[in-house]
């Protein structure tokens, strides 16, 4: 499974069981995050100590409910709040990861 370089390539790789030990770490969270295991995309979350983790991180605690923890790490991540939905979001965290990583 290769590295994906579109929304679609990234769908098409969650019929795997894991993501591939070469993909990024910040991938891999929205990964298990798509996979509906928010566990595995919080662990790795909290253990990114850079601005998109805190990103990846206030993302999952804001689906998770709990907005006083997601506040903390958009401020964190030098971002608002957002106004949109958690699947737009995930599409905006998505984009900037595949261009970026």
């Amino acid at each position: 499974m290769e590295i994906p370089i579109s929304i679609e390539d990234f769908e098409k790789s969650l019929v795997h069981k894991t993501p591939p030990d070469y993909w990024s770490s910040s991938l891999k969270c929205l990964w298990y995050d798509a996979k509906n295991d928010w566990n595995s995309a919080h662990n790795i979350a909290q253990d990114l100590h850079t601005e998109i983790g805190s990103w990846l991180h206030a993302y999952l605690h804001r689906k998770d409910g709990d907005e006083w923890n997601a506040k903390y790490w958009y401020k964190m991540a030098h971002r608002p709040y957002p106004k949109s939905t958690l699947h737009e979001e995930f599409v905006v965290i998505l984009m900037h990861i595949l261009n970026n990583d």
